[in-house]
């Protein structure tokens, strides 16, 4: 059998993508693809095959095919060729009537050449005749821009003859999108009009977070604190994405927010609609209060009315079951005393010493090739916190509150007496030994230097529940007295009101969590966040890495701020990094002297990430996705005088569609 070579084979599939890939990522980033689209805006189109210039909107318009027609992300864009052997000629193509760049240089004879010949003298080389790209009326921000595919290695010169060559020919400016950091980095001393795929995904209309359909009586909430109720048969219409909320049937935000929030992983585990569409408080308010059926999908969304009894009928049950019988047990294996360095810990160790800690270790044991580092640290398996809590009667006065019906019905209630049940168990008896134990341990293995003191329970980074967000750590700690209060601050924070409420929106016994504790030397970070081995948009979109990126430390990330944080994904189809958000931080966080962390002001515009390290961070992200047999992990890294950390893997966690 003849083998294709990998070049030539890898070719052909980009071939087929010349213009872009996913529509889910072009939400993002505003791309046409026509792989993606199949022959949506194409016609048996009998008018001209191109025009040279385009005098006007209906020149556009006669030429460009409409991607996403009638809803927030309609794309109206044509195909160019510019001849540099014909003083510079354009063809404004009719993408209605020709697909792709080849289909068209090869009916008019500029090139005969097809498949591997066509894409490398189109994207590859420096000398090449014929110049290819896409014209699209931005909608979001009302101009033109013209861009090239983002695997294309196109040079500054070019895309400065380009510029020129296609404001010449059309009717009003027209500004280049690079599509790339790279063309970024190409464009980056041009003096041209530049559109950027942040300043667009500003502006747009809607975007869906989660793909799904649901039926609940609309809740719009303007403010969202503790004297506002929230039933789970509710599709909340939010101002804003909050820290956290109980189960709901649907989520709306009215401003944009990063995939990686912990309300959007929620949301993504209860495999609820959730979305952003602008100005949604206001377009919504006339609703509040009735039943509908709402459908997020990738391109826009619907709703319904839902007042008979048939469409009611139909609402998924997502009621919490109190019931014993109804609850799963995590697995924990309480003979495990030791208090364990990581690299002794295997993934296995789990059971012992939580899904954080074992993981880590687990990622130390593989890592072979040194490109990054764990900080060093060690753990507290989950016996002492059983001991301790038994010691001070604590899972005695859990069985009285849940035997409460206030506590069990009422979340207010809830709330209130699990804050009063974390202050008790901070006011508890510490054992002496243990506390002498952890001490020596962070003295002589540790160094006695500033740690973190992180949660790593039985109930978190399961196969399906995430856990991501529920539980407490203290950062930066830097005095001996203040180790024994961080660790029963890890303790209590079982016992969050989100933590529980997640617990009994996914059946977990209560009673049976146990957390243990990872004691871990801090990373001083210039940047950090958070990435996973997947695009979050788009699940067609295979060997995808998605990155965010803040300045400072990854607890700007991790922690929900309100800032919005650099958002970029690797495709491996176009072998690309591209920006979909810039970082709008003013504040960045860094250790403070007398423990813990401080916000401090930030006026640093300039790119978190550049093309390099982002390429090296995803790198990393496939090594340790390869450690776990494939399975995608959700990874939270830091970078410290260029050197990059990793300080936790996890499972990457969505419902099955």
């Amino acid at each position: 059998m003849t083998r294709i070579p990998v070049l030539r084979a890898l070719c052909l599939l980009l071939l087929t993508l010349a213009v872009g890939q996913s529509f889910v990522f072009g939400q993002m980033s505003r791309k046409p693809s026509p792989s993606k689209n199949g022959r949506e805006g194409m016609v048996d189109d009998n008018g001209k095959r191109y025009l040279n210039t385009i005098r006007s909107a209906a020149d556009f318009d006669a030429m460009a095919r409409v991607y996403n027609a009638k809803t927030p992300y309609a794309l109206p864009h044509a195909m160019f060729i510019i001849d540099r052997k014909d003083n510079n000629k354009v063809y404004f193509v009719n993408s209605k009537k020709y697909r792709f760049h080849q289909d068209f240089a090869n009916a008019l004879y500029l090139s005969l050449k097809r498949g591997e010949d066509f894409f490398k003298e189109v994207y590859i080389n420096d000398k090449r005749r014929l110049i290819v790209g896409t014209i699209a009326w931005q909608i979001p921000v009302q101009k033109y821009t013209f861009e090239f595919w983002e695997g294309d290695l196109i040079k500054t010169d070019l895309i400065k003859l380009t510029y020129d060559a296609i404001n010449k020919a059309f009717f009003k400016e027209v500004a280049f999108k690079p599509n790339s950091i790279r063309q970024e980095d190409e464009s980056a001393e041009l003096k041209i009009a530049k559109i950027s795929a942040d300043e667009i995904s500003k502006n747009q209309e809607y975007l869906a977070l989660n793909t799904a359909k649901t039926v609940g009586r609309i809740h719009v909430i303007d403010k969202l604190d503790d004297t506002v109720e929230i039933g789970y048969n509710e599709i909340v219409v939010l101002n804003e994405l909050p820290l956290d909320l109980p189960p709901v049937a649907g989520i709306i935000v009215s401003k944009p927010s990063s995939p990686l929030s912990h309300v959007n992983l929620l949301a993504k585990g209860w495999n609820v609609p959730n979305a952003y569409i602008k100005n949604a408080n206001e377009l919504f308010r006339k609703y509040d209060g009735s039943w509908f059926v709402l459908e997020t999908k990738l391109t826009d969304y619907k709703l319904e009315p839902c007042n008979t009894k048939e469409c009611l009928n139909t609402r998924p049950e997502i009621t919490p079951i109190y019931s014993r019988d109804k609850l799963k047990s995590p697995p924990s294996d309480l003979n495990v005393r030791k208090l364990a360095l990581l690299p002794e810990m295997r993934k296995k160790d789990s059971i012992s010493y939580g899904s954080k800690s074992a993981n880590l270790g687990e990622v130390i044991s593989q890592n072979k090739t040194k490109s990054f580092d764990v900080p060093e640290g060690f753990g507290i398996p989950f016996v002492y916190y059983k001991e301790f809590m038994e010691s001070n009667g604590f899972f005695d006065m859990f069985e009285d509150l849940y035997a409460d019906n206030d506590f069990v019905h009422n979340p207010s209630v809830r709330r209130k007496k699990l804050e009063e049940f974390r202050a008790k168990i901070l006011a508890g008896k510490f054992d002496d030994k243990l506390k002498a134990a952890i001490i020596e341990k962070w003295k002589t293995a540790l160094g006695g230097k500033p740690i973190y003191v992180r949660s790593s329970s039985n109930a978190e980074d399961t196969g399906n529940f995430s856990g991501a967000g529920l539980y407490s750590s203290v950062e930066n700690v830097t005095e001996e007295d203040r180790i024994v209060e961080a660790v029963k601050t890890v303790w209590a924070s079982i016992w969050n009101f989100k933590a529980y409420e997640a617990r009994e929106r996914n059946f977990v016994e209560h009673s049976e969590t146990y957390m243990a504790v990872l004691v871990q030397i801090g990373v001083r970070m210039d940047n950090g966040g958070v990435m996973i081995t997947k695009d979050p948009y788009d699940r067609e979109n295979k060997g995808a890495v998605y990155i965010s990126a803040t300045w400072g430390h990854n607890v700007g990330v991790t922690s929900e701020k309100k800032s919005i944080p650099e958002q970029i994904l690797f495709s491996p189809k176009s072998n690309s990094v591209q920006v979909l958000t810039r970082s709008d931080q003013e504040t960045m966080f860094v250790p403070d002297a007398n423990g813990g962390l401080k916000e401090v002001p930030f006026t640093n515009k300039r790119r978190v990430l550049s093309d390099a390290v982002a390429r090296s961070l995803v790198k990393v992200a496939g090594q340790i996705k390869k450690m776990f047999g494939g399975v995608e992990q959700d990874i939270e890294w830091g970078i410290m005088n260029g050197r990059i950390y990793i300080v936790q893997s996890r499972p990457y966690i969505e419902a099955k569609k």
